[in-house]
């Protein structure tokens, strides 16, 4: 969480600190950050009201949210890193958060007669879960696995519930919802109605730096190919 010090300046102005390590934020309370300046240990920032937190303003992408409704979903934030080649969600084990990815790539992909099937990507910055495990509490179909290092911030189910009662946040998960929900329609039509070629096609066209960081074997997959009838398509258009 982006929780820390916090303090008033000369002005009276509300202050946060962060500490940002190698590998991304650390809490901090007023005795690590007196040890990250001592030590030198990673980055620290101060967040003024221009420096807003990622997540406020995606939300603030959907919906307006006011500082006292903002503060009490910060308060059910937690941070992590996750390495390239790590799973936050592995099938067979159950969700138990809802999660906004600040930096990163992440890929969802279920298991078919033994092998990978790539079901789509998600870029930062967006929110995401194993949708049915998170709200059945039952285990997961699908692993969502890290293509990158990512900075990824999570809720608890019981948060994120909790939460509903917060006018601006029910507004924005029902807003986010509806969007997945045409996404979701929108990739199961291209599957019955477009070719591989003409779905790649696309990709080059809305996704360009998406194309760019996905390994081939896992844009094959998405795209219900093998990797070599991608290199032929990938050669045909070049």
């Amino acid at each position: 969480m982006e929780a820390g010090l916090t303090g008033a300046s000369p002005a009276g102005a509300r202050r946060k600190w962060v500490v940002w390590c190698s590998g991304g934020p650390r809490m901090a309370d007023c005795r690590c950050l007196a040890a990250a300046r001592l030590k030198g240990i990673g980055k620290i920032c101060l967040l003024t009201p221009d420096a807003m937190h990622p997540f406020r303003a995606f939300i603030n992408l959907y919906t307006a949210i006011s500082e006292a409704d903002w503060e009490r979903v910060a308060a059910c934030l937690d941070v992590r890193t996750v390495p390239a080649g790590d799973c936050l969600v592995e099938a067979g084990r159950v969700c138990r958060h809802l999660y906004f990815l600040e930096r990163g790539l992440l890929r969802f992909f279920v298991w078919k007669e033994g092998v990978e099937v790539t079901k789509f990507f998600t870029e930062a910055p967006y929110m995401f879960t194993s949708q049915r495990s998170f709200t059945s509490q039952l285990p997961a179909t699908e692993t969502i696995e890290a293509l990158e290092t990512s900075i990824v911030w999570q809720l608890s189910v019981t948060d994120a519930y909790a939460l509903l009662t917060v006018p601006a946040w029910a507004d924005f998960v029902r807003r986010l919802t509806q969007q997945v929900q045409q996404y979701t329609e929108a990739i199961l039509e291209e599957l019955q109605t477009e070719t591989a070629e003409r779905r790649y096609r696309a990709l080059l066209r809305d996704r360009p730096q998406l194309v760019r960081r996905v390994p081939l074997r896992h844009l094959a997959s998405y795209l219900g190919i093998a990797p070599q009838s991608l290199s032929r398509i990938r050669r045909k258009l070049t």
